[in-house]
């Protein structure tokens, strides 16, 4: 639909648009996933302390609490209440090297491309009773390293693509507008992640989104960050990290 003279173009947003919304635990292995996914589903999936303990993702559909359902429900009396749910993975650990199939890596992104969100937790309770991969309790290193290896994982999908797009134009082809638009996207969308940045934080243009959408990236899903840490750091309120991380 064409847009009236001085209308703002109407913002289209990263994602598949549905009614059922799926969020995915994420992170290093150790750091809390399974006990975040216990507390919030009232479950008991095994959160033991060895790598790997989560392997195939276990799903729990989480109520999602809403002050005007209960106002509706109290003013209509339906016969039937369905309450908005959130369905919540708990996704196996990441480690440094996932996106070249390092701690079944391949198999671990596939879940998180396979959900529209992401909790990303990270560890900053200590404890030699747990052991920690990378050997230290750093919230900031752990956070670069999952974003590192989700980038990485879009990295070499957008490359492809731009391959195959680039080899339809040999023999001094030029490209249409659909073919100049999409090669300029993926251009821009591979400068974005090779500079460090997730693609979600970029400018994009509607077109340049219905078109990235179609390759489900992971650094363009939107994320939540939860900090597993005691009650005493909490209150005290120490710091989750050593430096500041920067998102964007």
């Amino acid at each position: 639909m064409s847009k009236k003279k001085g209308q703002e173009e109407e913002k289209v947003l990263f994602g598949r648009p549905k009614n059922n919304v799926t969020i995915g635990l994420v992170g290093l292995p150790n750091v809390g996933k399974s006990s975040t996914f216990n507390l919030l589903g009232k479950l008991q999936v095994p959160a033991e302390n060895y790598p790997f303990c989560t392997i195939d993702p276990a799903v729990t559909s989480v109520p999602v609490p809403d002050e005007r359902f209960n106002h509706l429900v109290e003013a209509f009396k339906p016969k039937k209440e369905i309450q908005a749910v959130l369905a919540v993975t708990d996704i196996a650990g990441l480690v440094k090297g996932a996106a070249e199939g390092k701690g079944l890596g391949n198999a671990f992104l596939s879940n998180i491309a396979a959900v529209d969100a992401i909790f990303h937790v990270v560890r900053k309770f200590p404890g030699k009773k747990i052991e920690h991969v990378e050997g230290s309790i750093d919230p900031t290193r752990d956070l670069a390293i999952i974003r590192a290896e989700l980038q990485k994982k879009d990295l070499e999908r957008l490359k492809l693509a731009l391959e195959t797009e680039t080899k339809k134009l040999r023999g001094g082809k030029k490209p249409d507008k659909k073919q100049e638009l999409e090669i300029g996207a993926l251009k821009k969308a591979i400068t974005c992640l090779e500079s460090g940045q997730d693609v979600r934080f970029l400018d994009w243009n509607s077109k340049e989104v219905y078109f990235l959408n179609t390759f489900n990236l992971l650094s363009a899903k939107p994320v939540v960050y939860l900090v597993n840490m005691s009650m005493k750091a909490y209150k005290e309120g120490k710091s989750a990290g050593k430096k500041n991380y920067k998102m964007g």
